[in-house]
């Protein structure tokens, strides 16, 4: 029997490590996993003037522009001269794509050029980003330019089984592996709670505090999350909003939840702390595919109300670690914080219930599924090749 054929991961990013997302910061544990198993990486990714965070493994700037209104994310334009022969001097064997910008599908047409199979990973629900900016005529296009993406690749890898139903529904591809998120549980965990911190906040020990940890851009749900809240205020439900994140419309929902506590943007200790010196977390996104502040708060022993859509239904468990509501339903939203306000015993145990769940997501584990994937998929496709020869 012949070896297995030798694993080079070339991986196309829409914005490696210059945006601070879930997406993002996965890939980057995936190639610090692979780089520690001995598999050589090479990631390919349109790069600003600012990191967010450093990148993992040998970064490589490919051509792109600022998206217009959104100038934190830059549109991949595809594969120059410059960054094709770096591709060939690395030669791999296998093609990671996770954005399908033009960079995306000029990858996909190198990995046939160079005889390489190509998968993807789906990380952004992009086609329900357009209602959110008055383009929602443009979705089912938008749908259409997924599925040619996709389709015909032998593996795409889903945050989650739900999230895989959704793919399979809009029929983007029938050949979806799961691809889950794991959890750093010595930064995100209860310890981390801090009266003192909460006390510089200008929040008193007594105080129940709604936390909400994200992006602060329209497909976030900001508009519910303050309603929420004036919702609660409407009713006499007395709590605090403590806002952790940043983003283009930071200023538009500081108008809409006046009184509320901005933190602006917090990583690493920093934001565990905020996490653990919340009482619970408020995720109104339906544009998730795995609700990583979800999982986050979770383990740091939080009760979660959360949308019902992918992201959070794979997390939550409606009525013991939190509730699962309707999308956009102020007053669902309202009543299931308000029981927890009015409870404490309630919301410890649905925090420690939380935490119970967040063990099973540990990101060796996760990344290590990974790696099995890509070396089936290589010896698969080289076992294809040798068929194909005449003779």
């Amino acid at each position: 029997m012949s070896p297995p054929p030798e694993l080079r991961v070339a991986l196309f990013s829409g914005n490696y490590n210059f945006v601070r997302d879930g997406a993002n910061q996965a890939l980057n544990k995936l190639v610090g996993y692979l780089e520690s198993q001995g598999v050589p990486v090479r990631v390919y990714s349109p790069t600003g003037s600012t990191e967010a965070f450093p990148a993992t493994g040998t970064l490589i700037s490919a051509p792109s522009v600022p998206i217009p209104g959104r100038t934190e994310y830059r549109f991949g334009l595809g594969i120059n001269a410059r960054v094709r022969r770096d591709i060939e001097a690395f030669a791999p064997t296998l093609i990671h794509l996770s954005a399908p910008d033009l960079l995306g599908f000029a990858a996909k047409r190198e990995a046939r050029r160079l005889g390489v199979p190509a998968v993807a990973s789906f990380h952004t629900r992009f086609d329900t980003y357009f209602q959110f900016y008055g383009l929602g005529w443009f979705r089912k296009h938008a749908e259409n330019i997924l599925r040619r993406f996709y389709s015909d690749l032998p593996e795409v890898y889903a945050t989650s089984e739900g999230f895989a139903d959704v793919l399979r529904e809009q029929g983007i591809s029938e050949h979806i592996e799961i691809w889950s998120r794991g959890i750093d549980r010595a930064r995100f965990n209860p310890q981390r709670r801090s009266l003192e911190w909460r006390r510089t906040m200008g929040i008193a020990d007594s105080d129940v505090v709604i936390g909400f940890v994200g992006r602060l851009v329209l497909e976030k749900g900001l508009d519910v999350v303050a309603a929420t809240k004036a919702e609660l205020e409407r009713r006499g439900v007395a709590c605090k909003l403590l806002i952790v994140g940043d983003g283009p419309a930071r200023d538009t929902f500081e108008a809409q939840a006046p009184g509320a506590i901005f933190t602006g943007q917090l990583s690493g200790d920093a934001l565990a702390v905020a996490y653990a010196s919340s009482d619970m977390l408020i995720n109104p996104s339906t544009t998730e595919t795995f609700g990583n502040v979800t999982l986050e708060a979770m383990a740091s022993g939080l009760p979660v109300v959360a949308a019902l859509a992918t992201g959070n239904n794979c997390l939550v468990d409606d009525g013991v670690s939190g509730a699962l509501v309707p999308p956009g339903d102020i007053a669902a939203f309202a009543d299931a914080i308000a029981v927890l306000i009015a409870d404490p015993a309630r919301r410890e145990a649905a925090g420690a219930a939380g935490v119970e769940r967040a063990q099973g997501y540990d990101w060796d584990a996760i990344n290590g599924g990974m790696l099995t994937h890509y070396r089936a998929v290589v010896a698969n496709y080289a076992r294809q090749r040798m068929l194909a020869v005449p003779g």
